[in-house]
């Protein structure tokens, strides 16, 4: 067996791990979870390394039960029927294979795989504080910070926006009869950056014998070849160049901040009499893995439950998919509570989600009067609600359809999603998940 076939095996049990995971979440055990998971996984066979048989050296055991170098001591030597089974036949006990553990973490990650997802959480209170790499500029500091590339870098511009080709102002200068204004005029009619004073001084200079030279400056400009600065500076080098004070910066390091990525979730449950046992597992297998994806997926995660009829009270994990009451539905009482609870938990710290389940049931006028407006109100990163109904859609459930008509299809943070049955579960969690938009900060 080769590589390439070792590779595709090892391939072949992350997309079974994967599948198990996806068999788990719609018809598994879903008891516990907050430590570790352990998710039911067919047997897939490992690749593992054989010796050679044809190689017969090596440290090993002697012939007859003569202890050999290489035997660990107080060893016995493997006798017939020292197996599982006679002669060589396979043992029958099962082996310890049955289950895979992980973490949330892990739990989130295989997720993703399965769904496609990539939430990338925001962190939002800041821990620390630490220095990154010198990329800031600041116009003072230390001189071992000093960037002397930038500041010789504009200090080169200037000389070449400043310099000119002074021997060629002199040859003009020695034009018969012209006058210092008419070489100032003539260079700034080149864009020569050349002062008034410093052509008054040079014609000044320019020897009795010599003026006259030439008759006119088109002559000279005929007669005599222009340097521009750069070829100047090719010729003699870099002899002096014009720093200036505003031309210094100093390196600064970057502060990056570390924020810890705290979440709260909130999770809302109709209890009223019409959410019966089969509606419940629903919920409970719908929000148990969202529960664990965002545990693992943030540092601190914190949740709270929520039960309702038609008034609302907090409650215990272990109690929330488990009650049922006789009473109506009021699904704003809900959001009341939870807007309350909330205070301790300020946006401005914390990621939240607010995720909200039931048969759709709810009394008259409550969805539009009340809940929309809460929802609008109350700020998180996703708002969710999932319907229940494993029997089709019941004639007054319209909670979830008055949400949709409501916030629109392409809501970035508000999603509803319909379980029907438990193969509808993994397309509910993809969608919730799938719905939280990138700017939520």
């Amino acid at each position: 067996m080769g590589l390439r076939d070792d590779l595709e095996r090892f391939r072949e049990v992350g997309e079974q791990r994967r599948e198990d995971l996806a068999d788990f979440i719609q018809y598994g055990d879903l008891a516990g979870g907050r430590g570790s998971i352990q998710i039911p996984v067919k047997i897939v066979s490992l690749p593992e390394f054989e010796y050679d048989q044809r190689d017969k050296g090596g440290v090993g055991q002697g012939e007859d039960g003569t202890p050999q170098p290489g035997q660990p001591v107080g060893q016995p030597q493997p006798q017939p029927g020292d197996g599982d089974g006679e002669d060589g036949e396979p043992g029958e006990e099962g082996g310890e294979h049955e289950y895979y553990e992980m973490d949330p973490e892990e739990f989130a990650e295989e997720l993703d795989e399965e769904l496609g997802l990539d939430l990338d959480p925001k962190g939002k209170t800041v821990v620390e504080e630490k220095e990154g790499p010198f990329t800031d500029m600041t116009r003072s500091g230390p001189n071992s910070t000093l960037d002397f590339e930038r500041m010789f870098k504009e200090g080169l511009k200037r000389k070449l926006a400043m310099d000119f080709d002074e021997e060629f102002l002199k040859e003009l200068c020695k034009v018969e009869g012209i006058e210092p204004r008419e070489v100032f005029e003539w260079a700034r009619g080149e864009s020569l950056p050349v002062s008034m004073a410093w052509v008054e001084e040079a014609h000044s200079e320019i020897p009795d014998e010599e003026r006259g030279t030439w008759s006119s400056i088109e002559e000279v400009e005929e007669n005599v070849e222009r340097e521009s600065v750069q070829q100047k500076i090719r010729r003699e080098g870099i002899k002096h160049v014009p720093f200036r004070r505003e031309d210094e910066r100093y390196r600064h390091p970057e502060i990056i901040e570390e924020k810890e990525k705290n979440v709260v979730v909130v999770n809302i449950r109709d209890v009223s009499g019409s959410m019966r046992e089969k509606k419940r597992e629903l919920v409970e297998r719908t929000f148990t893995p969202l529960d664990w994806y965002l545990q693992g997926k943030y540092d601190n995660a914190e949740f709270v439950y929520i039960a309702h009829d038609a008034d609302a009270w907090e409650v215990e994990r272990d109690d929330f998919f488990g009650i049922r009451s006789g009473g109506g539905t009021k699904i704003s009482s809900a959001y009341e509570l939870a807007n309350e609870l909330l205070e301790e938990y300020p946006w401005s710290d914390w990621n939240r989600y607010v995720f909200a389940a039931g048969d759709s049931e709810n009394s008259s006028n409550d969805t539009g009067e009340r809940v929309i407006p809460m929802m609008e109100q109350i700020d998180a990163n996703l708002h969710a609600y999932v319907e229940t109904q494993p029997s089709g859609n019941a004639i007054n459930a319209t909670h979830a359809e008055e949400l949709e008509r409501h916030f629109g299809p392409d809501a970035e943070d508000v999603a509803v999603a319909y379980v029907n049955n438990k193969e509808d579960v993994t397309d509910a969690i993809y969608e919730i998940l799938s719905t939280e938009s990138d700017d939520n900060e």
